[in-house]
C-alpha cells in the first residue's frame, strides 16, 4: 500500500481516484495540477497543490504519484509530466484493474492505466506510461512500447509491435505481426493490414445514410425497404 498523489482534477483524475480507492491497495492522499490551472485548494475533499511545488507538500520519500492524463499531443503531454515527476524523485505506480485478464508472468512498466475487461494474452510486454481503456484484446507476444494510448474494443492481434506515442482509436483492428511505427494515429474503426510509417494518420470512411427512413422498412431482416 502506498499514499498516492494524482495529477489533475479532470474526469481522468476522477476516474483514477475512483479506481484506486475501490480497486487497489493504495490510498489517494491528494492531487496536483500545473500552477496556472490551480483554481481551488481541494478536490474530492483532498488537498490540491501546484505541481511546481508538490514535493514540498508531498515529499517523494513518503508519497508516490500517478499521472492519468489523456492523449493530448499524441501522448506527449502525459509523457512530459511523467518525465517531470521522475526528475522530482517520485516513484510512479501503475493501475491494472482486477477485472482485466492477464496471465502469470505479465508485467508492465510504471504509470500504466489498464482498465476493466482488457484481455492481455501470454507473453505480452507493455512499457511505461501506457493507457489501455476498457475492453481491448492484446494478442500473444505483442509488444506495446512507452507512451501509447489504446482506447476501447481494439483488437491487436498476435506478435504486433506498437512503437512509442501511438494512438489507436475505438474498434480499430491490427493484423498479426504488424509494426505500428512511432506516433501513428489510427482512427476509430480502422483496419490495419500492414506496417505503418512514422507519423502516419489513418481514418475511417464515414458511413452515408441509405436514402430512406427507418419507419419505411418492413423488416430489419431485409437489406432494403419494401
Amino acid at each position: 500500500m502506498a499514499k498516492i498523489i494524482v495529477f489533475g482534477t479532470s474526469q481522468w483524475a476522477e476516474l483514477a481516484h475512483f479506481y484506486l480507492t475501490n480497486d487497489s491497495p493504495h490510498e489517494v492522499a491528494g492531487f496536483t495540477v500545473d500552477g496556472e490551472y490551480l483554481q481551488k485548494g481541494d478536490y474530492k475533499d483532498l488537498p490540491v497543490v501546484a505541481f511546481e511545488e508538490v514535493e514540498r507538500h508531498f515529499p517523494p520519500s513518503e508519497f508516490k504519484m500517478f499521472i492519468p492524463i489523456s492523449f493530448k499531443r499524441m501522448n506527449h503531454v502525459r509523457a512530459d509530466r511523467y518525465d517531470a515527476a521522475k526528475r522530482k524523485g517520485y516513484e510512479l505506480i501503475s493501475y491494472v484493474s482486477s477485472r482485466a485478464t492477464s496471465f502469470p508472468g505479465f508485467e508492465c512498466g510504471d504509470n500504466c492505466f489498464i482498465l476493466e475487461d482488457n484481455t492481455i494474452q501470454p507473453f505480452v510486454k507493455i512499457g511505461s506510461n501506457v493507457v489501455l481503456w476498457s475492453g481491448n484484446h492484446i494478442g500473444h507476444h505483442t509488444v506495446i512500447k512507452d507512451h501509447v494510448m489504446v482506447t476501447s474494443h481494439v483488437v491487436i492481434s498476435g506478435a504486433c509491435v506498437i512503437e512509442p506515442y501511438c494512438f489507436i482509436g475505438v474498434n480499430a483492428t491490427i493484423r498479426d505481426e504488424t509494426v505500428i511505427a512511432r506516433e501513428t494515429l489510427i482512427g476509430m474503426g480502422v483496419t490495419i493490414l500492414k506496417d505503418t510509417k512514422e507519423f502516419e494518420v489513418y481514418k475511417a470512411t464515414t458511413s452515408e445514410p441509405a436514402g430512406f427512413r427507418s419507419d419505411e422498412i418492413r423488416s430489419l431482416s431485409h437489406k432494403s425497404k419494401g
